[in-house]
């Protein structure tokens, strides 16, 4: 174990046992979520990959995107319209 998991548990034990089991049950969903998300990318073949690369330039082109520097501001947000999507620059 890290040191800093290890600091980490050191808090929790700290807090009541319902603020404990509130946190576990957050990290353990947390933890189900990335083994999902690792085992679909990992089954992803080059193919689809390529066709989403493929969506998603149309859709520039299209205009139908925006790229997500553009959608924030100094301030953090700017008002985007709901149909806009963004994507990563």
């Amino acid at each position: 174990m890290t040191e800093l998991l290890e600091r980490v548990i050191a808090q929790l034990e700290k807090l009541p046992e319902e603020e404990q089991d509130a946190i576990a049950t957050r990290l353990l969903a947390e933890l189900e979520d990335e083994r999902a998300w690792k085992i679909r990318f990992e089954s992803t073949t080059n193919e689809q990959w390529d066709k989403l690369a493929q969506m998603v330039r149309q859709e520039i082109a299209a205009g139908d995107l925006i790229v997500i520097t553009t959608a924030f501001g100094l301030n953090g947000l700017v008002n985007v319209n709901q149909s806009t999507r963004l994507v990563l620059d």
